[in-house]
């Protein structure tokens, strides 16, 4: 017959092989990357040239950064932030 310590002792056991093949499988988990959204300037005039310029418009739009890209014939400022 085991013992009562041998007995108590084998749920804790158990618990902390679970625990340790949890975190294994967590760390083979590969994380999604943020997606990126794009809102048009409303305050950017004429044709985006610059990323940069088009950046600091976007940052006194409260987006952290911006860019320029085409739409249809034209080169327009987009906003970007994480979404």
């Amino acid at each position: 017959m085991a013992s009562p310590r041998r007995m108590a002792a084998a749920p804790a056991v158990l618990l902390l092989l679970l625990l340790v093949a949890l975190h294994a499988e967590m760390g083979t988990m590969k994380t999604a990357e943020a997606r990126t959204c794009l809102s048009q300037s409303h305050k950017f005039k004429g044709t985006c040239l610059s990323n940069s310029n088009c950046a600091g418009v976007c940052r006194t739009e409260n987006f952290p950064d911006g860019e320029c890209n085409s739409h249809r014939l034209e080169r327009k400022c987009y906003c970007k932030r994480t979404c």
